[in-house]
C-alpha cells in the first residue's frame, strides 16, 4: 500500500511547473507583446499611407470630373472640395451636387483636410490634391496626385 502512495506523490510532483519555468514563459510573453506593440504602428501608418494615396489618386477623380463636366472646369482654389458638396456662390445654375456621396469632404487618415489647387502647380493641366502626412506639415512626405 505504502508503494502506491509513493507513486501517486512522485507523478504529482512531476507534472507541476516550477516557479522558475513559470517565470521563464512570462518573460518570453512579454518579450513577444513588446516586440508586436513597437511593430503595431508601422503597420498601421503604411495602411494609412496607402489609403491617402487611394483618395488622393482614385477617389476623389470621378467627382472632380462630373463637376468638370457640369461646370465646364475644376473648382478653384479658392471655392476648394467644398465645391464638390456645395454650389459655389453665383455658379448654382449649372451646379449638379452634390458630387460626394456622404454630402462632406472627407478628411484624410490622420484627421487633416486635404489641400486642393486648382490650376495645380504640379499638375499644370489639372489640379493638385494632396494630404500632409503623417506628420501634418507640408513637406516632402506630403502625399499627392502628382
Amino acid at each position: 500500500m505504502q508503494m502506491i502512495n509513493r507513486t501517486r506523490i512522485t507523478s504529482s510532483r512531476q507534472s507541476a511547473f516550477t516557479l522558475l519555468e513559470i517565470l521563464i514563459v512570462l518573460a518570453l510573453v512579454g518579450l513577444l507583446a513588446g516586440v508586436l506593440i513597437t511593430n503595431v504602428d508601422r503597420i498601421f501608418g503604411d495602411s494609412q499611407v496607402q489609403i491617402a494615396e487611394q483618395q488622393v489618386n482614385e477617389s476623389f477623380r470621378a467627382p472632380l470630373m462630373s463637376y468638370r463636366i457640369h461646370m465646364g472646369s475644376y473648382p478653384t482654389t479658392e471655392e476648394g472640395l467644398e465645391a464638390l458638396i456645395r454650389a459655389p456662390e453665383g455658379r448654382s445654375d449649372r451646379w449638379r451636387g452634390p458630387y460626394l456621396e456622404r454630402n462632406e469632404v472627407p478628411r484624410d487618415p490622420w484627421g487633416n483636410p486635404y489641400q486642393y489647387r486648382y490650376p495645380g502647380e504640379r499638375n499644370s493641366n489639372g489640379y493638385d490634391l494632396y494630404s500632409y502626412g503623417p506628420d501634418g506639415q507640408d513637406s516632402d512626405q506630403n502625399i499627392g496626385n502628382w
